[in-house]
Order: C-alpha cells, then structure tokens, then sequence
C-alpha cells in the first residue's frame, strides 16, 4: 500500500497541471492492461464469480 507523502502530494498535483494527450492517456491505459494480465486480474477467470453478494448489497442500498 502507498502511503500518502507530502512528496506523493506535490507529485500528483504537478502532474495534474499538464494535460495529457491522447495517445499519452492510450499508453498509460495499455501499460495498466498490460499489469493486469501479469497480475492474473485479467481476465477474470468466472465473471459471475461473486455476483450474489453484489446483488444482496445493492438490495441493501435500494432499501435505505
């Protein structure tokens, strides 16, 4: 887990000032894609896996 810094903080906000392009954004969109899959987060290896719990939950907030 990333700690927040003060470092972090200044970083963040400094790369915020400068807007991306959109091949800029593709890379980083691939390059995160690309962890993913040597992660094993990608692709899921059963999409419904879990499906059950989500839906007893949003039954829980439409009730509130």
């Amino acid at each position: 887990m990333i700690r927040r810094t003060q470092l972090l903080d200044d970083f963040e906000r400094e790369q915020l000032r400068q807007p991306l392009t959109l091949e800029q954004k593709l890379r980083i969109y691939d390059g995160m894609l690309a962890e993913a899959r040597q992660l094993g987060v990608i692709p899921l290896k059963d999409p419904l896996d879990g499906i059950e719990e989500d839906l007893r939950r949003a039954r829980t907030f439409r009730a509130l």
